[in-house]
């Protein structure tokens, strides 16, 4: 039987209005995982600095150490060197394994597929049902050969890279901007100018996560809009580097929708308004419900609305679609209906997340109403029982918070959390524990 979490519930909790949760949230994973490919690929020794230590990040890290790249690593003090030669892969042949990965699936696949040597790439059973033949389909215009093993377009597969057979190609991101960012990052090896057409428009605000980085490393990735491509200028390469990972803002939404429920302010350390990460944008749907933003020294304050109500909404979360199932889960405690819309593509995530954010919510008693690309909640009283997470680390966090105003919510399978955030229910309780003591 897998282990199951007993949300405590917090009701009927009298709340000090003296206090100020302050927590502390793991680096990023988003870019982590980018810091550790363009690490790969400067010249040079480069120091991360607040690495995201998560099944996700070590997974990536292993394939890295795989290929045979000269790594050390200090989970203690959350830092990682790595020695990249510039481009080439010390390995001309290898295996990896990616695990639930989707950055290392599609940034690692990009970057072997360009790269002269022949590669085979396996994944977890969840990842083997990610979409990745539009990446595919990119690196097979490229030149690179591509042999699946089993289903075609999908893990696990052969890659033979040859290099850059052309310098204009397309890439469909309807279903993940990871496929553009992959490819971006990749295309400052060619030898040539790159040019990177795009369909569909979902993602942007991770895709900007990426040119921002490429450029902090030296890169520089154009967009131009009428053309609706992105080029880079060949003759630019990526430099070693010391790096600071920003916290996660995706782990901080968790505590921030938490302040919002239980009416007490929160702060999670060195989240600031300039954050390169999408999610940045949740405390402001957080603040359309009735809540407060303060920028503080050490971080953003959300204070709870002053009269105690939380007030749906209606909002576009295409940018910031990884806290869909976050606000879905504080959504029946608003006072009006909120509609969730942008959010077609998380259907292709870790598990259906549109199916199950309406499969859980009615399995408590709460109405919802399901559109191709949005979910609309009524308010009401969730009724307590089991949850099912469907092996997706964001639905055992978001709905957790369910459970703090519902009695006898449970979470089946919490251990999903160590894809990104190992720790997340031992932070919640000390969080909860703060509210009880005071």
């Amino acid at each position: 039987m897998r282990n199951r979490y007993e949300v405590p519930y917090m009701g009927k909790q009298e709340i000090n209005e003296d206090l100020v949760l302050q927590v502390t949230v793991p680096g990023s994973k988003s870019i982590t995982n980018r810091a550790l490919l363009l690490a790969t690929l400067a010249k040079g020794e480069s120091l991360l600095d607040g690495v995201l230590f998560s099944d996700d990040s070590r997974h990536f890290l292993k394939c890295v150490q795989d290929l045979g790249f000269e790594t050390t690593v200090d989970e203690k003090n959350k830092r990682v060197t790595v020695k990249g030669l510039g481009g080439p892969v010390p390995k001309k042949e290898a295996g990896i394994y990616v695990g639930s990965a989707g950055t290392a699936a599609r940034f690692l696949a990009a970057y072997l597929g360009v790269s002269e040597g022949t590669y085979h790439l396996d994944a977890s059973e969840q990842m083997k049902k990610r979409p990745m033949a539009p990446l595919l389909a990119s690196l097979k215009e490229l030149g690179c050969e591509v042999t699946f093993e089993e289903k075609e377009g999908f893990f696990p597969f052969t890659v033979k890279g040859k290099g850059f057979g052309t310098q204009n190609i397309s890439v469909d991101i309807e279903r993940s901007s990871q496929f553009l960012s992959a490819l971006l990052i990749a295309s400052a090896l060619a030898e040539k100018d790159m040019h990177i057409g795009i369909e569909g428009s979902h993602g942007m605000a991770y895709i900007e996560i990426t040119r921002k980085m490429m450029e902090q490393f030296g890169v520089k990735a154009v967009y131009k809009d009428e053309e609706r491509e992105y080029v880079v200028k060949a003759g630019q390469s990526y430099n070693a580097m010391e790096y600071q990972i920003e916290p996660d803002v995706s782990g901080a939404s968790y505590f921030y929708a938490l302040g919002a429920l239980l009416g007490v302010p929160v702060q999670v350390k060195n989240v600031t308004f300039d954050s390169m990460q999408g999610d940045i944008g949740f405390l402001r749907i957080l603040q359309q419900m009735g809540c407060y933003l303060l920028s503080g020294e050490d971080g953003i304050v959300l204070y709870p609305p002053l009269d105690g109500v939380l007030h749906g909404v209606e909002a576009d979360m295409s940018a910031c679609s990884d806290q869909a199932i976050t606000l879905a889960a504080i959504a029946p405690y608003a006072k009006e209906p909120t509609t969730i819309k942008g959010i077609g593509h998380i259907r292709f995530q870790e598990c259906n997340r549109m199916n199950a954010i309406v499969t859980e919510l009615r399995k408590m008693g709460i109405t919802c109403e399901e559109t191709e690309s949005s979910i609309t909640i009524y308010p009401g009283q969730p009724s307590g029982g089991v949850v099912e997470t469907y092996d997706d680390h964001r639905m055992a966090m978001g709905f957790a918070l369910t459970g703090l105003k519902a009695e006898g919510m449970v979470i089946d399978n919490p251990g999903c959390c160590r894809k990104t955030f190992e720790n997340y229910f031992e932070v919640l309780e000390d969080c909860l524990k703060q509210i009880s003591e005071v």
